[in-house]
């Protein structure tokens, strides 16, 4: 019989580690494993989810991402009741609330080995002293009954073992990593504009995010408030949504910009959004290691970014992009204005990324935790 494996993540909205989970899964080789997936019943991957073939789906309406004391229950008790049911050999557990439920219900109903990936960790230096006290404090008592533990940069690695989450060495590294091939497919260019209702003459300057505080959006119109006041020629682009659309929106009118600013929602074909962009920018707080990085970098595309966890890991410093603390709106400005204004260090640094960009292919990361699953089962 195959062991059995379940992967658990909260949500399928459209992010870089339900895109990694839902990647995984399907490369995941069928003559070796029987594999599960157990997630919330919303987002913009469940279609995509319910492509995958030889996966048992269930869909948990109690696993949300805010914190619900009355839901959280219902959702530990929902989740000891399938694996008591299914007896699976491997839980797999994504993000923090699918994370800390997921791993104490396989704890509590005797799984043999508890999994779990942090695409960059539920605490950060934005919160509350002791809000973060409490989820530092969750995530390492719960590291303790996990089996093996999965980072998706060194920076996330060494910001857990400096918070006590895991000892020096105790994790495996696997990449929120992308499919690279999909993203270097030659296709035409700028074949979105008129679409988008942008000129084709314009410089196109897009981030690509979902609209909630760890990505701090509000920021990046910002920056295009800044370089549009000396650059006629650029058009900015945000693709994504959420909870911060209102504020995104006032702080365009209150700008000014609103005829050089497109609000384009969610995009599901992500390789073609990238042929329609010459720079990429992402103004997050924190991060794991975003998908955005690796998608703009097979794309030929420069980044400029904010210098927060796993960015050095992707980013080299004027090299392939440039990288600025949070919130340094002008540092930001200056970077988008210095790339608009010299197309040759464009094309520069977008084959620069190009050139290193297999390291995040899925490919490696799918391999590598596999091997890890297979060293466990074979302890059995």
């Amino acid at each position: 019989m195959k062991p059995k494996v379940i992967h658990v993540i909260t949500k399928l909205e459209l992010g870089g580690a339900q895109k990694v989970t839902l990647m995984t899964l399907e490369r995941l080789p069928r003559d070796r494993y029987e594999l599960g997936l157990v997630t919330g019943p919303d987002g913009l991957l469940v279609d995509w989810a319910n492509s995958i073939e030889n996966l048992d789906r269930v869909w948990l309406p109690s696993l949300i991402r805010e914190v619900r004391p009355v839901q959280d229950i219902k959702a530990l008790l929902s989740l000891m009741r399938l694996f008591r049911r299914e007896k699976p050999d491997i839980v797999h557990t994504h993000s923090s609330k699918a994370g800390i439920l997921g791993r104490w219900a396989a704890r509590l109903t005797g799984v043999p080995f508890i999994f779990h990936t942090a695409h960059g960790f539920g605490f950060h230096d934005f919160q509350r002293p002791m809000v973060k006290r409490i989820y530092v404090w969750l995530e390492r008592i719960t590291s303790r009954i996990t089996t093996k533990l999965v980072v998706v940069s060194y920076a996330n690695a060494e910001k857990g073992e400096r918070n006590g989450v895991f000892k020096r060495g105790d994790w495996i590294l696997c990449r929120d990593a992308i499919s690279v091939r999909e993203f270097m497919q030659p296709g035409p260019r700028r074949q979105m504009l008129k679409q988008w209702g942008i000129a084709p003459d314009k410089l196109v300057i897009g981030m690509i995010a979902c609209l909630k505080p760890q990505k701090s959006p509000v920021d990046f119109v910002d920056v295009a408030a800044r370089v549009l006041k000396e650059n006629k020629q650029a058009h900015f682009v945000l693709a994504g949504d959420g909870e911060l659309r209102p504020e995104v929106e006032k702080r365009i009118k209150d700008h000014g910009i609103s005829d050089r600013f497109t609000l384009l929602g969610w995009q599901t074909d992500m390789p073609e959004v990238y042929r329609n962009l010459d720079i990429v920018v992402l103004t997050s707080l924190w991060e794991g290691l975003p998908c955005v990085f690796s998608e703009a970098m097979a794309g030929d595309l420069p980044i400029v970014a904010t210098n927060v966890d796993g960015a050095r890991e992707a980013i080299v410093d004027g090299d392939n992009g440039f990288l600025h603390e949070p919130h340094d709106i002008e540092g930001m400005a200056a970077s988008v204005l210095k790339l608009l204004r010299d197309p040759e260090l464009r094309k520069t640094m977008g084959t620069r990324g190009k050139s290193r960009v297999m390291e995040f292919d899925i490919s490696t990361s799918v391999a590598s935790l596999e091997s890890a699953y297979r060293e466990c089962l074979e302890s059995l």
